[in-house]
Order: C-alpha cells, then structure tokens, then sequence
C-alpha cells in the first residue's frame, strides 16, 4: 500500500529504488512533453540522468526539436510509467540548463560511440538515408581518433525544477491512490486526491 509523505522527493527516491529493483527495462525513462512556439505539445522518452532535491536532469542536442522547444518554452512535463509496478509519477515544472561542469562530466562518464554519435547526429534534421548517418560517425571517428572527445558546444542539460509532482498507484477496482505536491516558495502542500 503506497502512503503519502510530506515531501514529495522521498516518495520519489523510494518509488524510484522499486522501479530500479523491479522495472526490466529502463527505469529511468521519461516521457518528456514541452510546447512549441505556437503552443503545439510534442513528447519523447528521454532518460533521467540525475536528481535531488533540486530537480531532474536529462541531457540532449540543443539544436533538437526539444531542444527549440524549451528555448520557446521551458515549461514541460515529465512522466515516468512503471508498467510492472502499476505507478506513474508526473511532474511539472520548468527547465534550467546545467552547469557547463555538469554536462562535461556527464558527457565524459558516455561510453566513446555515444559521445560520437552527439558529434555525428544532427539531431531531429532530416536524413537522406542510414549511410549518412554511418558517413558522419566514421567522419568523427577518424577526427577524435584515440584522443579524447570533447562535449559538443550544441550538447548539454537541463533541470527540470518542478513546481508540481502527482503519484499515481493503481488499486482494485479503479480506487487508485493519487497524491499530488504542489510548491508553495517555501515548501511543498500535499493533498490525496480522488482517483
């Protein structure tokens, strides 16, 4: 049985440590939903690459259709889905970038096809066909070579600040347990809230 805390970030880290133990794949997916200029929603999986009690990190191509988004917008939504566990948690907030220390380290712990591909992806852009894609990656290949791969000045993170965070837990007979956590300034307000 789930039951409300008072803050909703060691609900999350216990929720989080279930998933990791149980979810089989990706426990740190996230649907990730921000809006365009004209106000047009769009959302992606990203991962959750980082938390605490400032916030949730992901890390993407900034010249990504996200990432035109959130420079017209930072205000998204994130979801996490644990199918196994039969529990969501949402949350809404705004988006800060990381620090550039933040981004190298993350990007410096990528395995070398990863931090390659970040060079090579012209992310969201249309591509005329796979080989284009193979053509970039030997091309970055052959220029980093075995020397070290620098961070993309076009590649970083965001925080995700969240000014509202919603607990789902799937009950019988559609009598879920739902808690909501909304950011006051000072604090957070929780409340239950009918399914």
């Amino acid at each position: 049985m789930s039951a409300m805390e008072n803050d909703p970030f060691s609900l999350f880290a216990k929720w989080m440590k279930e998933a990791e133990k149980n979810e089989p794949n990706d426990p740190n997916a996230m649907a990730l939903a921000t809006v365009d200029g004209d106000g047009r929603p769009s959302s992606r999986m990203v991962l959750l690459k980082g938390w605490d009690q400032t916030g949730f990190v992901f890390y993407t191509n900034l010249e990504s259709r996200k990432g035109g988004e959130i420079q017209a917008n930072p205000n998204v939504a994130l979801l996490f889905h644990w199918k196994s566990l039969k529990r969501q948690i949402r949350i809404e907030g705004a988006v800060q970038p990381v620090t550039p220390e933040e981004a190298d380290a993350y990007f410096a712990s990528r395995p070398r096809i990863s931090q390659i591909g970040a060079w090579a992806s012209l992310q969201s852009r249309p591509l005329e066909g796979r080989f284009e894609l193979e053509r970039r990656v030997a091309e970055f290949t052959a220029k980093f070579g075995l020397g070290e791969i620098t961070r993309p000045p076009h590649w970083s993170g965001f925080r995700v600040v969240p000014r509202a965070m919603e607990f789902w837990h799937d009950r019988p007979f559609r009598l879920h347990d739902r808690f909501a956590y909304s950011h006051d300034g000072d604090g957070w307000t929780a409340r239950h809230l009918f399914p």
